[in-house]
């Protein structure tokens, strides 16, 4: 792998601390701002909805902007947001802070990907895009359980101060280690980013994305919950059960590029299906702290092990069907990630505020991946069509 992927991962592993600390950090959040839980579970929600609307929209105007600016711009941009809400005196702000912080997520994986893509063979292109997302995982692993340490020692804003000082790493990072001759795609015009929307076959990847995506954030925006008040943890043990649950997610990164590199829609068909019998398992296995640890660790495993695969699926796809427009394609697809977990935390508040309660929520998560794994099929089932039909679709 180039050396320019490490550049692209440290940005990654900044952005990755930013967007799911906070899901260690919700219990603190509400209490310093005296809001309700499902409330500050909104915090994730504009997160992502920040980054499904900026991501395409702002992909497309940035398009003949030269890639290493702009990835430079981004992570200026990434650090002021994160300050801004280090800063925030109220939960509007806040708000505001974590939407602006979004903005240079969904540009940046967006155009990351394709970068990623193109720096190595074609036989290594799920490999290459997940070692840029593992900057993710290893961010769960190691940024979340620490921000979330440093949340309930010194206050939310510590961390999110820190979170800032990660950015101007990552900033220093992409100055240094990144090429300046980056090739990038031709501007896309915009017909061709209303086309890519019009493209059947590729709405059914958004939406395998979005579905088996974000059905686990049902659960993992309210887990530190879950664990605390269904599980019987103390407050003490969430980031160390975060570390292991970023573990289980590193594994399953690296294993879903692995998997995916020959047949991502195969692969995806499996890692949706255990997805989905895990999420179910889980409603059972919350009870008791050993048979949690146990299921959350396959649970992790999973979550990030269908991310490589969906990117190269929707990459593919776009280059068939819109090639003039892939950069936007993969935007959109970024886009439906955090319309994913959007909804997922959304959908958990509403749970989490019915009789049902924290228990119900790995369940109503495994409804939508059952979603997302028969869409999956119906996608892999068109693809075996003859390629006339596949041109027309």
């Amino acid at each position: 792998m180039p050396l320019a992927l490490l550049a692209l991962t440290i940005a990654a592993y900044a952005i990755g601390t930013t967007e799911f600390v906070i899901v260690g950090l919700l219990p603190t959040v509400a209490i310093d701002l005296g809001i309700t839980l499902p409330l500050a579970g909104l915090i994730v929600s504009a997160y992502a909805l920040g980054v499904t609307f900026g991501a395409p929209v702002l992909t497309a105007l940035t398009g003949r902007i030269d890639r290493k600016p702009l990835l430079l711009g981004l992570m200026g941009l990434f650090v002021v947001g994160n300050a801004a809400a280090a800063l925030s005196p109220g939960y509007e702000l806040l708000l505001a802070a974590r939407v602006l912080s979004a903005f240079a997520h969904g540009v940046f994986f967006s155009v990351g990907s394709t970068i990623a893509a193109d720096l190595v063979p074609e036989n290594r292109r799920a490999s290459a895009i997940a070692m840029m997302f593992a900057g993710l995982t290893v961010a769960i692993v190691t940024g979340v359980p620490l921000g979330t340490f440093i949340g309930q020692t010194f206050g939310w804003r510590a961390t999110f101060w820190g979170v800032a000082g990660l950015g101007a790493v990552a900033l220093a990072g992409i100055a240094a280690l990144l090429p300046s001759n980056l090739s990038k795609a031709p501007p896309a015009s915009v017909m061709d980013q209303v086309r890519v929307l019009g493209s059947t076959r590729l709405l059914i990847v958004f939406a395998m994305t979005a579905l088996g995506y974000g059905g686990t954030f049902v659960t993992f925006t309210f887990l530190a919950q879950v664990l605390q008040q269904v599980s019987g943890f103390d407050a003490s043990s969430v980031s160390l059960i975060l570390i292991l649950y970023g573990l289980a997610i590193a594994a399953g990164n690296i294993a879903g590029g692995r998997i995916a590199d020959r047949d991502p829609v195969r692969a995806l068909t499996v890692l949706f299906a255990l997805q989905t019998a895990v999420l179910v398992l889980f409603s059972f296995t919350m009870i008791s702290p050993a048979w949690a640890l146990i299921t959350l660790a396959a649970l992790g495993f999973l979550q990030f092990a269908n991310v490589p695969g969906l990117q190269l699926y929707v990459v593919q796809l776009a280059r068939l069907h819109r090639p003039g427009a892939v950069d936007v394609a993969s935007a959109l697809n970024i886009a439906a990630f955090n319309l994913g977990i959007a909804a997922g935390a959304w959908i958990g508040g509403l749970v989490v505020d019915s009789p049902l309660g924290l228990p119900a929520t790995p369940w109503v998560g495994a409804v939508l991946v059952a979603g997302a794994l028969g869409l999956t099929v119906w996608s892999g089932a068109l693809d075996r069509r003859p390629r006339q039909a596949l041109q027309t679709a």
